[in-house]
């Protein structure tokens, strides 16, 4: 009995193990199988995502102003296609046509690629990829320049939106128990949909020519083993493990939502940051233009030098407001931001916001309706901030009033409150964006919004400061039909 258990235990333990490596490699198979899949339909829609860029490239290539030598038309296709974050044009000689500056390591590795390129490249309008330092990769295309002749041109991809754009949608729901994640040359995740800590490599495939240096690799979580496997079918713990199973599921439900929201909030203070920015760098760049202009005794006519000490004016104001909106959101973010409510007219603060706007009314070519009901009662408020709130709502109509050219002021008492409005005749705001728009960095996500500057905490200062001062503030809006934001104030602090 003792030698037939033995000899059964032996025999068992083998079969076992020779199960265990069958089923390991018939596991490693499917997997090999699953991440070549992936590969596939990563590549394919980086080609697609690719081939749409590519088309308004050559579109941009072809525009008369850049034929001109005016860049123009490049510098708005890169604004419109974020999935390439630089880019640079060629020509056949050699000349860099696009960016108008460039530094000498630029120009030297623009130099080593050409020289790899075969002359047959140019005339088929062929393409391929490249690692380039750091591992980052880059496109390179042939382009038809028309008079310019044949161009090349060198696209870095951002990493940001080739995770967002292709890995994400290309890989999303594949993983199963699995875990799929991009490495680059120094293995790094660039992708990974879970986390991938006490994670398993089961394999990595080469993503070929489309990515190169760039792998897929598959990760099995800890305990979820062939081997494991076959030691919970043996069903002694099989309630244990369908017990962990929920637990697991629960805690990567949470973990899941808890790194959404993290990264959610983390690309908001990304676009933040870049349309600050931009923002800041805009009215700089004209007040720098046009001083220089001043500067060099350039200006023909005295009417010239009035209209260009305006520039910097209005400029120099619309700085000033975008660096006291950041300044108070910061205070607001830090709890430190403080109002003295004193019982004043309303009237003083809307002339005094007009008056500040009436230069870009009159450059912009706007219309502006004012209407101020006579004796309105004084209310407690801070000038200084409700002028602030009020020149925020002016400044977003006048930036989403889109053909119109109409802004429309109207203050009066409606009972107990004091009611400002400001209304446009713009692209109007969806019905399910009405509360959304007053969450911190959030901007509307259509293409009529997105070429517009913005920071996306205006409309976050204007709620704050008027439920500061006890009150409100209210949206009308449909799309195409424009918006008209109402800001209540009581005429009484309660409390």
């Amino acid at each position: 009995m003792l030698l037939a258990s033995a000899i059964l235990a032996v025999l068992a333990t083998l079969s076992l193990r020779r199960w265990e490596a069958s089923a390991q490699r018939h596991v490693h198979e499917q997997a090999r199988d699953m991440a070549t899949m992936c590969v596939e339909k990563v590549e394919t829609a980086l080609v697609k995502t690719e081939d749409e860029g590519l088309v308004g490239l050559r579109r941009a290539v072809l525009d008369p102003e850049f034929t001109a030598g005016r860049p123009h038309s490049i510098q708005a296709w890169l604004h419109a296609t974020p999935f390439f974050e630089s880019a640079y044009i060629v020509n056949r000689g050699g000349g860099v046509l696009y960016p108008p500056r460039w530094s000498p390591e630029e120009g030297a590795t623009l130099a080593a690629l050409r020289a790899e390129i075969p002359p047959g490249f140019w005339d088929r309008e062929s393409r391929r990829h490249v690692s380039l330092g750091g591992g980052d990769v880059a496109l390179i295309a042939a382009l038809p320049g028309g008079s310019l002749g044949p161009l090349l041109a060198v696209l870095r991809l951002s990493e940001q939106e080739l995770r967002r754009g292709v890995l994400e949608k290309a890989l999303a729901g594949l993983e199963g128990q699995s875990v799929l994640a991009v490495l680059d040359a120094s293995d790094r995740p660039v992708y990974a949909a879970r986390p991938l800590d006490r994670a398993e490599r089961v394999l990595t495939v080469p993503f070929g020519d489309a990515l190169p240096t760039w792998r897929l690799a598959l990760y099995e979580p800890e305990g979820l083993s062939p081997r494991s496997a076959v030691r919970r079918q043996a069903g002694l713990f099989a309630a244990v493990f369908v017990l962990l199973l929920g637990v697991i599921g629960v805690g990567l439900a949470a973990s899941y939502r808890l790194v959404r929201r993290e990264s959610e909030m983390a690309r908001l203070k990304s676009d933040f940051v870049a349309n600050v920015s931009h923002d800041l760098k805009t009215p700089l760049a004209l007040i720098r233009m046009y001083a220089e202009t001043l500067e060099m005794n350039r200006v023909p006519s005295e009417a010239n030098r009035r209209e260009y000490y305006g520039v910097i004016t209005r400029e120099s104001e619309r700085l000033s407001r975008l660096i006291d909106n950041v300044l108070d959101f910061s205070r607001i973010e830090s709890g430190a931001q403080r109002y003295t409510l004193v019982r004043r007219h309303v009237e003083p603060v809307i002339h005094e916001v007009v008056d500040a706007f009436r230069h870009p009314f009159a450059q912009a070519g706007f219309k502006l309706e004012l209407s101020v009901e006579p004796d309105l009662p004084e209310i407690p408020l801070d000038a200084e901030a409700l002028a602030q709130a009020l020149a925020n709502l002016v400044d977003n109509a006048m930036k989403y009033s889109g053909e119109s050219r109409r802004v429309e002021i109207r203050a009066g008492r409606a009972g107990d409150e004091v009611r400002i409005e400001v209304a446009d005749d713009g692209i109007g705001i969806p019905a399910p964006e009405h509360t959304r728009i007053f969450e911190k960095f959030y901007r509307i996500g259509s293409s009529d919004t997105q070429g517009r500057r913005g920071s996306g905490v205006g409309l976050t200062l204007v709620k704050h400061i008027v439920e500061a001062h006890g009150g409100r503030v209210s949206v009308q809006s449909r799309p195409g039909e424009g918006s008209r934001f109402t800001l209540h104030l009581p005429l009484t602090m309660n409390g």
